[in-house]
């Protein structure tokens, strides 16, 4: 049926060859003439007009010119749909001038005269009549095959993966979908039997090459996942080989998202998020929402990445007071304005301040009181950071203090500091930073724990890899970059980094912070960590484009600081298990409290007066595994 269809298309485009419509013209002009003959002999039995010579006379006559007429007055060329009176005009020219000729030779020819008015005037109006109905039917079928065209080009033909029964549910779910039609189903594997479901044929494919061919016999436009899991498990195999294709990649909507088992919308594309290199880390919420139902709770950085989201999961627990603290003008508005439509009856407080405000952060502290802290504030990017260690030391390691200390000061139960992988091993600035915060924070929690500082505070530390989709993170990035038409900038070809979704991220800091019993440092199972090449080739390819072909790739070089490979656990740490198989706690090296905080009393001080080597020596002796990589700090390395 689709051959059937491109090959009408070529005529439609044409609005119908022009000398198909000329030899329908011709024939139909010599039908009206032969009838026009038999009419008027069945009419008038005496007229004797069914003769050979007759015949061949009236219809020689009229085949000759009715050729001359159409061709010279381009009758031919009239259509129906941009018909005006003139062209009209034309078939009664054709036919006029016809009958008027084909009159005359017969007359002279056959010489009979008694009926040849009868058919003349029969021949003309069934001459007109034939061109007219003709050309509606053109127009009917044009429109018909238009229809059937746009139809085709409106309806995305999509292959499903799979022949499970999520797989083949989607049959019933798409059967009324005007944009979607499912072509057939496409197994990875061999099979010796054709197996055909809900009649659509499964293709059983093992190489790129069969796979190509199952596309092209369908004509198909795109593959449709089940499940997110079934993409996952395909990302090194069917979803290779489609995006090598060019084909899209679909996600069926989830059960609860229909309306009597139908599609109500668009099936959605996959996205890089989609294809991690694990599954989803699933977390159950019960718990979590038990245990801040009722409280007041701060998130510091709550206008970032992960402070932003974290906002919007507390938000639906039932929590008395949400305080977004945040030194972020726009941002905060922009969530603000976020929470006001979608949560009308949270009472949540947006307070604009720094974390390295002491008095600021007081006041916040003082007049609402929160239970439970989230310290999601910090500087972040890595280059930014070598080239302005100072202001990271202040946000970073004095904020975080500064936190902890009012934590401590209003009998705040949990605080929960959301660190980095970069904190392993640091090698470079903001990592040594967020790695010196959570020594001064696991050392405050060691002296409560030892009867040496007073307070009820418990101190909870989270380190994750980089989150997929946070602000300056490389998607956006890459984004980007393909949006212009490249390059996209790899740091290095080998370079690989952990990845969690930012949902994934919070959600595991809100169950960090339920199950903590107070001073750990959680790590989470990130699973295999992704190469960055890869990303961004993946992220090529679902853009529509090929890398190093439409898209190039260009390796810019490791920048100052940057490390091939994270950690999550230093050489020196060992974890324990807890009760959620992806979270693990950390035994990290204890230090003690009043060392701790002489030392970062004493990076304050640097970092304010702008003393940048001595504060970056300082550093370095505070946390020896800090081993400066690409960067001018090499030089303090011992």
């Amino acid at each position: 049926m689709n051959r059937l269809i491109k090959r009408l298309s070529k005529y439609v485009n044409k609005y119908l060859n022009t000398r198909f419509v000329f030899f329908i013209d011709m024939c139909l002009s010599l039908i009206a003439s032969l009838l026009a003959v038999v009419l008027v002999n069945v009419l008038v039995p005496k007229a004797d007009l069914v003769t050979f010579k007759s015949l061949s006379s009236w219809l020689g006559a009229s085949a000759v010119f009715s050729f001359l007429f159409i061709w010279f007055l381009r009758a031919y060329r009239i259509i129906i749909r941009h018909t005006t009176l003139k062209d009209l005009a034309k078939f009664v020219f054709v036919a006029l001038l016809k009958v008027l000729a084909t009159g005359t030779v017969y007359g002279v020819m056959v010489g009979n005269t008694t009926s040849l008015y009868l058919v003349m005037v029969s021949d003309f109006f069934l001459t007109f009549a034939f061109f007219f109905v003709m050309r509606v039917a053109m127009f009917i079928a044009y429109d018909m095959v238009k229809g059937m065209m746009e139809h085709k080009k409106k309806c995305m033909n999509v292959l499903v993966y799979g022949v499970g029964v999520k797989s083949v549910s989607l049959i019933a779910r798409l059967q009324d979908s005007s944009n979607y039609n499912i072509v057939g189903f496409l197994q990875f594997g061999k099979s010796s039997v054709s197996h055909i479901i809900s009649e659509k044929k499964t293709f059983y494919v093992s190489t790129e090459e069969e796979f190509k061919d199952a596309l092209n016999s369908v004509d198909a436009d795109a593959i449709l996942f089940a499940t997110e899991e079934d993409a996952r498990l395909e990302k090194d195999r069917m979803i290779k080989y489609a995006l090598s294709s060019g084909m899209k990649l679909l996600f069926a909507p989830a059960i609860d998202e229909m309306v009597d088992g139908k599609v109500t919308h668009s099936l959605r594309n996959i996205e890089i998020e989609d294809l991690l290199m694990r599954p989803e880390i699933k977390i159950s919420m019960e718990e979590i929402i038990a245990n801040f139902n009722g409280k007041t709770i701060m998130v510091t950085g709550a206008a970032g990445s992960i402070g932003s989201e974290l906002t919007r999961q507390l938000a639906t627990f039932g929590v008395k007071e949400l305080v977004l603290f945040d030194n972020a003008e726009t941002p905060m508005h922009n969530l603000r304005l976020e929470l006001e439509e979608k949560f009308p009856e949270l009472n949540f407080i947006p307070v604009i301040g720094d974390v390295r405000q002491l008095q600021r952060l007081d006041y916040a502290f003082r007049k609402w009181r929160p239970q439970v802290v989230f310290h999601a504030a910090a500087y972040k990017h890595v280059p930014l950071m070598e080239d302005n260690p100072c202001e990271a030391v202040l946000v970073n390691v004095a904020g975080s203090r500064n936190v902890a200390d009012k934590c401590l000061e209003y009998d705040v139960e949990k605080m929960v500091m959301v660190s980095t992988d970069k904190a392993v091993n640091p090698t470079n600035i903001m990592g040594c930073t967020k790695r010196l915060a959570e020594i001064y924070v696991q050392s405050m929690g060691l002296a409560m724990e030892q009867g040496k500082k007073a307070g009820k505070t418990k101190f909870v530390t989270t380190r994750f890899g980089n989150v997929l989709g946070s602000n300056g993170s490389v998607i956006p990035r890459f984004r980007e970059q393909i949006a212009k038409g490249g390059p996209v900038t790899v740091t290095h070809p080998e370079i690989t980094r952990f990845f969690m979704t930012i949902p994934e991220a919070c959600r595991l800091v809100m169950e960090a912070a339920t199950m903590s019993t107070g001073n750990q440092i959680f790590v989470f199972d990130m699973g295999e960590s992704v190469k960055i090449d890869d990303l961004a080739r993946r992220m090529i390819y679902l853009a529509g484009f090929k890398p190093d072909e439409d898209i190039k790739i260009e390796y810019s070089g490791l920048r100052p600081g940057e490390k091939l490979y994270e950690e999550v656990l230093s050489n020196n740490e060992n974890t324990l298990p807890t009760d959620h198989s992806r979270i693990r706690i950390a035994k990290v090296r204890e230090y003690d409290y009043a060392e701790a905080l002489a030392g970062v009393d004493e990076l304050e001080r640097l970092s304010r007066e702008v003393e940048i080597n001595d504060m970056v020596k300082l550093m370095k002796d505070i946390v020896p595994e800090f081993i400066s990589k690409n960067s001018k700090f090499e030089k303090f390395d011992k």
